[in-house]
């Protein structure tokens, strides 16, 4: 008879050093992290090591679960985090431009994708890349991705205060530009 383990217990035993655990939950979440991030950089080889160094982050108790949450959401913080470190050491704005010029030649664009590419060109798009790459961070998070201020100051690793400070600054600059 065969049992099912739960997604904390999975973590628990994964951070832990069980293997068996640690691939089940790699089976379970790697392809829907990997789906997750690639709708946020085009850049397949950077989304891969983000996942790999998300699940690695994991293996070697470096991200820990602390139970206060959903298994899925905790993971979606951890490796959005990565990919925003990643993003920010090779030039992140290069990178958002290589990602908009990919959404506009795919084929099947997801609803974000569809909204973000509608926004492209309007005065909204050229206010918006004129925002610096943290006041755009912050945005993304607490907007685009809909996490509370909390957990936009987990995902970029920045006080609360400092995303409450950003987003009134974005805001702020946003509403002048459009004005």
């Amino acid at each position: 008879m065969s049992t099912t383990r739960s997604d904390g217990e999975l973590l628990r035993a994964a951070a832990d050093g069980d293997r068996r655990a640690f691939e089940e939950l790699y089976r379970r979440y790697a392809p829907w992290l990997t789906a997750r991030l690639r709708g946020r950089c085009a850049d397949p080889a950077m989304v891969d090591d983000v996942v790999q160094e998300t699940f690695l982050a994991i293996w070697r108790g470096k991200a820990r679960y602390r139970e206060d949450g959903d298994v899925a959401g905790w993971l979606w913080r951890v490796g959005a985090r990565r990919l925003i470190d990643a993003l920010r050491g090779d030039g992140a704005r290069g990178r958002l431009r290589q990602a908009l010029a990919r959404l506009r030649h795919r084929d099947e664009a997801s609803a974000e994708e569809r909204v973000l590419a509608g926004v492209e060109h309007g005065d909204l798009a050229g206010a918006l890349t004129r925002l610096s790459p943290e006041l755009r961070a912050v945005l993304q998070a607490t907007v685009v991705d809909g996490l509370t201020t909390r957990e936009a100051a987990v995902l970029l690793g920045i006080p609360p205060g400092t995303v409450k400070t950003r987003a009134l600054r974005a805001r702020k600059q946003l509403r002048e530009a459009l004005a």
